[in-house]
């Protein structure tokens, strides 16, 4: 019971937290640099998450053609660079990291 509990809890704080900011955002005019900066906050949270997974594979820095997840990555930004779409970047990403090391 405990832990459904804090699930719902939490689950109630976290709604609480998002629908606080869309309220607040909707009533309030946000200055042109606030609205500047906050569409740098999806690349960059993005980035955060992703590089240290592609450069740091097992916690060492690793530049080399042995890491197979900077090269998926690697195949991942050149079709995002030029086909713009989010599916095919996952999906090339994927099937290159599959085919890297089921192959090697």
């Amino acid at each position: 019971m405990n832990i459904w509990l804090v699930m719902l809890l939490g689950g109630l704080l976290t709604f609480g937290m998002r629908l606080s900011f869309i309220y607040l955002f909707g009533r309030f005019n946000m200055p042109p640099v606030v609205r500047r900066a906050l569409r740098f906050v999806p690349p960059a949270v993005l980035s955060a998450i992703i590089v240290p997974e592609l450069l740091l594979p097992g916690g060492k820095f690793d530049l080399s053609f042995g890491n197979y997840r900077m090269l998926a990555g690697l195949a991942a930004i050149l079709v995002a660079w030029k086909t713009r779409s989010a599916l095919l970047t996952i999906l090339t990403g994927m099937a290159v990291l599959l085919l890297l090391e089921f192959t090697f």
